[in-house]
C-alpha cells in the first residue's frame, strides 16, 4: 500500500491500525445486541450538547443569537422543551429502537477484519454513504409529505416543533425514527463499509443532524464550508413552510425535482 495515509510503526499497515486494534480487543463489548441503540441514542445527546450550551448562554449574552435563525419565535426553545424532548426520544428507543435492534443483531453477523481500512478508504465509503442515504431520505421524506396517510401517522410528530433546537434531528414517531435506522444501516451494507467506516459515518450522521436541527446559522457550519450543503437554514425553512427543502445534507435532489426553496432560505438567513 502507498500514500501518506497508511504511515505507521508496522510496514504496510494502515494509520488507523492502531485505533482499530484498540477497538477489536473490546470485541465482546462491540458484538452487544443492545449497544447500537444505547450508543446510538447518548451519542445524539453528547453532539447536541454544544447547542444546548448555546441555548443557556444565549440567555445570557444575547450577541449569541445573532446567529440564530429565528430569534422572535412564538415558542423559543427553552430547558422545558429541551427535557421534554430527551423523554420523548428516551422512550421511543426504549420501547421500540433498543428491541429492534437487538432482533436485527442475531440475524447480523458482524464481521471484524484484522486489517483497519485506510484513511482514503475510510473518506471514500463515508462519502458513498452520505450520498446514499441522503437519496433514500429524499424520496421516503418526501412521500412522507405527499401521501397523507404517512404524514399523519409517521411524519406528522417530527412537525410539532416548527422552530427547531439540537434535538429534534429525533424527536419522531417510534416508526420513523426505526425508519432512519434501516435508512442509515441500509446505506453502510450497500456501500460495503469497514467497521470502522460505519462507525464513523454513524458518527458523522448523527452530527449532521443535530446541526441541521440547531436552529443556528453558525459561521464555521458545514454549509458555510461546504456551499452543496443545505444546512440549519435549508433545515430550518422545512419545519416553517412544511414543504419543500426534503434532502436532509445535500441540495441536488431538491434542484433535480424543484422543491428548493433558494430565495426563501436567503429571506430567511437574513432575519
Amino acid at each position: 500500500m502507498n500514500g501518506t495515509c497508511e504511515l505507521t510503526v508496522l510496514p504496510q499497515a494502515p494509520l488507523l491500525q492502531p485505533s482499530w486494534d484498540y477497538i477489536r480487543r473490546r470485541q465482546e463489548f462491540l458484538l452487544s445486541p443492545y449497544l447500537p441503540a444505547c450508543m446510538a441514542f447518548l451519542g445524539h445527546l453528547f453532539l447536541c450538547a454544544p447547542f444546548f450550551v448555546l441555548d443557556v448562554l444565549g440567555r445570557r449574552w444575547s450577541v449569541l443569537n445573532r446567529y440564530r435563525i429565528s430569534v422572535n419565535s412564538e415558542n423559543p426553545v427553552s430547558f422545558s422543551r429541551w427535557f421534554e424532548c430527551i423523554l420523548r426520544i428516551f422512550w421511543n428507543y426504549l420501547t421500540c429502537i433498543l428491541p429492534a435492534t437487538a432482533l436485527l443483531h442475531k440475524f447480523r453477523t458482524p464481521n471484524l477484519p484484522v486489517l483497519a481500512p485506510t484513511c482514503a478508504q475510510v473518506l471514500w465509503e463515508i462519502a458513498v454513504c452520505l450520498l446514499l442515504f441522503d437519496a433514500f431520505f429524499f424520496f421516503w421524506h418526501m412521500s412522507m409529505h405527499r401521501v397523507s396517510w404517512l404524514y399523519h401517522r409517521v411524519h406528522r410528530t417530527h412537525h410539532q416543533n416548527q422552530d427547531t433546537f439540537a434535538l429534534v434531528a429525533q424527536d419522531a414517531s417510534w416508526a420513523e425514527l426505526l425508519s432512519l435506522q434501516m435508512l442509515a444501516l441500509s446505506s453502510a451494507a450497500l456501500a460495503r463499509c469497514h467497521p470502522l467506516s460505519e462507525i464513523l459515518f454513524h458518527l458523522l450522521n448523527t452530527w449532521l443532524a443535530a446541526e441541521d436541527h440547531s436552529g443556528y446559522d453558525l459561521p464555521w457550519a458545514l454549509h458555510r464550508l461546504l456551499p452543496m450543503f443545505g444546512g440549519a437554514p435549508f433545515h430550518q425553512l422545512h419545519h416553517q413552510k412544511f414543504r419543500g427543502n426534503y434532502a436532509p445534507y445535500f441540495k441536488h435532489w431538491d434542484w433535480l425535482f424543484g422543491t428548493y426553496l433558494a430565495e426563501e432560505v436567503r429571506k430567511t438567513r437574513r432575519n
